[in-house]
């Protein structure tokens, strides 16, 4: 793997890490409505140990695979409740996709989002539809590879990936929570965003900033 590739998987861990304590509050407010009133908290403990370990990286000599290794290691040793092991097996799939020597091509970023959308659904045994982060990132899936089979640029790409799982995160308010602590509540999870496919979304906005030459959009 290139330094230059290295740089920018750990940059966009410093992203998402950011991103997230920037609306750790609201995402502590979603989960107060029908959870625990962790999940921002939770979240940002999380991405901020990522950050703390890869900050010690020898970047010179670090591969994709050791890079999310790592992250996945420190994220579950920082959160012991469910989103643990969703994102530490997310990250884990994500490890095996780079190639060696292969730069940050659009091909890649389309494999990258495939990986940590699919390690979340095997490890959560969820499906879209039933209010959790998969309703995020299972859109962001298919938008980054019909967008790849259209031929799109990174920045057309990604500018489809974020209207999807912003669309699948709205959307979650009109389901009933089928998985989770809020299945418990039934009907009454109504009317409320999960907060898991909220941070989705603003972990792939993060990656975006980070892939995109940091661009908003």
């Amino acid at each position: 793997m290139s330094v230059n590739t290295a740089r920018v998987l750990v940059r966009m861990f410093g992203d998402i890490s950011s991103a997230i304590d920037a609306e750790k509050d609201r995402l502590t407010a979603l989960d107060g409505a029908i959870g625990d009133a962790d999940h921002g908290i939770t979240m940002s403990l999380g991405f901020n140990a990522v950050t703390m370990d890869l900050a010690s990286m020898d970047l010179e000599q670090a591969t994709g695979r050791a890079i999310f290794t790592r992250a996945a290691t420190a994220f579950l040793n920082a959160v012991g409740a469910s989103t643990g092991p969703l994102y530490a097996s997310a990250f884990l799939r994500a490890a095996n996709v780079v190639e060696p020597g292969e730069g940050m091509t659009t091909a890649y970023q389309v494999r990258l989002i495939e990986a940590l959308a699919v390690g979340i659904g095997e490890r959560g045994k969820g499906q879209r539809g039933d209010k959790t982060m998969l309703d995020a990132w299972i859109p962001a899936m298919e938008a980054a590879i019909n967008a790849e089979a259209c031929g799109l640029s990174s920045d057309q790409m990604w500018r489809k990936i974020i209207e999807a799982a912003d669309a699948g995160a709205r959307a979650t308010a009109s389901m009933i929570a089928a998985r989770g602590r809020s299945a418990r509540l039934g009907e009454r999870s109504l009317g409320h965003i999960d907060p898991g496919a909220a941070s989705a979304a603003i972990i792939l906005h993060a990656m975006k900033r980070s892939f995109v030459n940091g661009e908003e959009g």
